[in-house]
């Protein structure tokens, strides 16, 4: 019987999704394909508010895509799932938000898979890579993040070197929200799920939705959409019933009770 290459933990509206895939956590067709099923239906389950994706022992978080099952047969440009690599930066309409609790080396797919979550969170002995220069491809995703994500001259360093970095760095470079030991990373990142579990839903859904489909726009093209409430998440929170309990509450001095509707 073939082990789940992809573990779940759900504690009320937390999901833990883990990479666990040894020796290294590396990714292949087939667990590409499955890390999309996890992510989808965390984003189409009402009940679930926030995803944790970390990787299975202190070693590796991720190394990326599974050259291996490369040289097996899978193929650069085959069949990756609905989320794309690693199940989760191309899918759409994933209006939720994502910690990625980066437990060991986090290089080439596997950095890129951790720039696709919204809070990064890493193990104090962890590092970082887009290694593909050396092997000749080019690394995709990171190619057209990176630059938006740190100064462009840093990403190109990074691009064009395939260089390592260590949490130290990364933490400079704004790439990471906090770095911890490794024993306290799992906890921490509950510890913070749980504050985004207990927010206002649908205040991350048209937070997620503006910043995704501003990217592109002009500011003030984007600023009468968010007035005119022509995002569709925007359109919803705007006529919910969080946003009159969101007022009440502050008036009346008192927390909030989100419903997510």
């Amino acid at each position: 019987m073939t082990q789940d290459p992809v573990k779940t933990r759900r504690e009320g509206g937390i999901l833990e999704v883990t990479l666990d895939r040894p020796k290294a956590n590396s990714i292949d067709l087939a667990t590409s394909r499955r890390m999309g099923e996890v992510f989808r239906d965390f984003r189409d389950d009402p009940e679930l508010r926030v995803a944790i994706v970390t990787g299975a022992g202190e070693k590796f978080f991720c190394p990326g895509w599974d050259l291996k099952a490369a040289a097996d047969g899978d193929a650069v440009d085959g069949d990756y799932g609905v989320g794309g690599f690693g199940g989760l930066q191309e899918l759409p309409r994933m209006n939720k938000p994502v910690i990625a609790a980066i437990n060991g080396i986090a290089c080439g797919g596997g950095l890129e898979l951790a720039l696709s979550c919204d809070l990064l969170i890493a193990a104090d002995h962890a590092r970082f890579a887009m290694p593909e220069i050396q092997s000749g491809t080019l690394a995709d995703a990171a190619t057209l993040k990176l630059p938006k994500r740190i100064p462009y001259h840093v990403a190109m360093d990074l691009l064009l070197t395939g260089r390592w970095f260590d949490t130290e760095e990364a933490m400079r470079l704004g790439l990471l929200r906090e770095v911890v030991p490794a024993a306290q990373l799992s906890a921490t990142a509950w510890d913070l799920a749980g504050t985004l579990e207990a927010g206002p839903p649908l205040v991350y859904a048209a937070i997620k939705e503006v910043v995704r489909e501003a990217e592109d726009m002009k500011f003030q093209d984007a600023l009468n959409r968010i007035t005119r409430s022509q995002f569709p998440t925007v359109e919803r929170l705007y006529s919910s019933e969080d946003q009159l309990e969101g007022a009440r509450a502050f008036a009346e001095k008192r927390d909030p009770v989100w419903k997510g509707r």
